[in-house]
Parts: C-alpha cells; structure tokens; sequence
C-alpha cells in the first residue's frame, strides 16, 4: 500500500478549494493550519480540521508552494510528439483521494487528436469517474480540460464523461494496482 506522510501546512492568503468529495467551492483564510496529504501533479490535497480539500496548482503559492510548470512543445515537433506530450499531461492529472494518475487508474477511454482548418490541434478526451456520484467529477474533467489547453498548438479540448462502461479496478494499470494493493 502507498504510504502517507503528512507536512504541516499553512496557508499565506485565502484560496478557494474544493471540498472532497463533494466538490463544493469553499474559501479558506490565510492563517488557517492544515496537513499536506498529496502533491501530485501540481494540485494539492489539503486536510484541515477533519476534511479533505484540493488546492488548484495554480494557487500553490497560498501554501508556500511553486505552480507547475507549463508544458513547452518544440517548434518542429511532430504529431507523435504532440501525442506523448497530451498523455504526459494527463498523467498529471490525479484523482484527489488517490495518489494515482487518471491514466493509470483506467480513466482515461480514448484521446483522439486532430488538425482544425487553422491548422491548430483539437483534443476530444472520452473519459470516466471511478463512481458515478463522485462529487470531484467536474474538477477532473476541468482538470483535464486546463492542463491540455496550455500545450502549445492546442486550441480546443472537449472531454466527454461517460460511465458506458462503467469504471472497475481492472482498468488500472499492473503498477497502480501495486501501488493500492488492488490486485
């Protein structure tokens, strides 16, 4: 099983987050104490007073911490290249009370890339939840959603949540299932 070990944090300003797992937008003031319980991919999840919460990467200054840094495409790259860099981003993507990327627990059912008329890419992602009422539903999908439209040359992502067919633990990958002891 992963292990867990938790910083102190504190936060410097105030910062909306989402409250796990429902989702819900709440606002946290500056002073208020907490402990770091995951840092992966450059979002955070926050316990505070018995409750989970997911700081965006981009408010990771209110803890004293550096923002993610922007994926960077070569001018001459090509389109396999652009297809490694989108799945790269998507493994920076992680389901807030998992320490496991959305790829490799099996979110992730298709990611198609194509030219628009501009010659500027488009990304559909077709992906699902690991249940169906998970409150965090819209933060991963915006989540996916986000940290693709900062790759160079994307202009457009639509991500599609579907629960046809329906998430199980056999979609995880061999490591994550290691790494949960979920086999």
């Amino acid at each position: 099983m992963f292990s867990q070990s938790y910083a102190p944090v504190k936060f410097e300003r105030d910062a909306d987050v989402a409250l796990i797992p429902e989702g819900q937008m709440v606002n946290l003031p500056a002073g208020t104490t907490g402990y770091l319980t995951q840092s992966l991919g450059g979002s955070f999840t926050v316990y505070v007073d018995g409750r989970l919460f997911r700081l965006g990467g981009d408010d990771a200054d209110a803890i004293g911490r550096e923002p993610p840094p922007k994926p960077e495409l070569p001018e001459n790259a090509t389109d396999h290249d652009l297809e490694e860099l989108v799945m790269r981003q998507l493994k920076t993507c992680y389901d807030p009370e998992i320490p496991i990327n959305i790829v490799d627990l099996g979110l992730i059912y298709d990611c198609d890339i194509s030219r628009n008329a501009s010659g500027g890419r488009e990304v559909e992602v077709r992906m699902t939840l690991t249940a169906p009422g998970c409150g965090m539903g819209d933060f991963l999908v915006d989540d996916v959603r986000s940290r693709l439209l900062i790759i160079p040359t994307i202009e457009r992502v639509d991500v599609e949540l579907t629960f046809d067919p329906p998430w199980n633990q056999e979609m995880m990958s061999e490591s994550a299932r290691l790494d949960t002891g979920m086999f």
